[in-house]
């Protein structure tokens, strides 16, 4: 059974729960450690939601120690069981880490992307997901196999019951180079305009026309929650590494980014006629 519930997200709700019942009594970690009979080690990684598998009887010491009432025991119990579920991405460990980006995408509520290079990931279609490996010249058929199913998988969250918010800023540089030659092109950008037309989901470009602009330094993406205990995360990515942010600064300055980026784009109806006139180009030239 597919989760609609992210085990990572759980954790880390369940970690800061925890921080803030502490931080409140005035006890520090020693303290609650020895107050509660929980090792110092393991409640350093409850509350830094590195400990994957929690304790029944350690929730109990804590709710106790805190004098929480029975309803924020119960949910603390509840929060350590779906920490303790396994993600769909989990058999996917060659292509994402255990907390990599499905496990914050399948809880979010708010997706904001800008992507400089190709069609972001929850947007392409298989054929130009495979040309875009084929073009990094470092994977074999069968590992770039893997990589198409699992990005099929994570554009389920956008047809969900209730799907997230997506909206996405792609730069003209990013369509105009093409993937997989013009059949796939064309398919991709058929793909962009039926996706744009969604209720959930807005698509603008951010046209050459618009010069220099607050993004310029790179593609990221911003995920906000629906549970206020929940952090806003930015997200960027290098060759070799990933980063997740969460302060108040970092996420102000990709905020602002965005944000100005979003108002030099062409609007949605915009981008929509331009995507057309991509399609049509092509086709004039087939």
């Amino acid at each position: 059974m597919r989760h609609t519930f992210s085990p990572t997200v759980r954790r880390r709700r369940l970690a800061r729960i925890l921080r803030d019942l502490r931080e409140e009594s005035g006890d520090t970690l020693d303290i609650a450690a020895k107050k509660s009979g929980i090792p110092r080690a393991t409640l350093g990684k409850m509350e830094t939601a590195t400990l994957k598998r929690i304790r029944t009887a350690h929730i109990d010491a804590l709710a106790e120690l805190y004098g929480v009432d029975r309803s924020a025991w119960e949910g603390m119990h509840q929060l350590a069981k779906d920490a303790s579920e396994s993600g769909w991405w989990s058999k996917y460990k060659d292509v994402f880490n255990a907390t990599g980006l499905p496990s914050f995408e399948v809880e979010a509520s708010f997706i904001r992307v800008y992507e400089a290079q190709v069609v972001p990931g929850l947007l392409q279609i298989p054929a130009y997901t495979r040309a875009v490996f084929l073009g990094a010249n470092a994977y074999s058929e069968e590992r770039i196999q893997r990589h198409i199913k699992a990005r099929m998988e994570r554009q389920k969250i956008l047809g969900v019951l209730h799907p997230p918010e997506y909206a996405a800023i792609i730069d003209e540089s990013a369509l105009r180079r093409h993937a997989g030659g013009a059949t796939v092109m064309q398919e991709q950008f058929q793909h962009l305009i039926e996706m744009a037309t969604r209720p959930n989901i807005a698509i603008q470009v951010l046209p050459f026309s618009a010069g220099m602009h607050a993004a310029n330094l790179g593609s990221f993406q911003i995920m906000e929650f629906p549970e206020p205990r929940d952090p806003t995360i930015g997200y960027a990515e290098t060759p070799t590494s990933t980063l997740y942010v969460e302060s108040s600064e970092d996420i102000r300055r990709y905020d602002a980014m965005w944000r100005e980026a979003s108002s030099a784009a062409l609007t949605v109806s915009q981008t929509i006629d331009f995507l057309q006139d991509l399609l049509e180009s092509i086709e004039d030239r087939s």
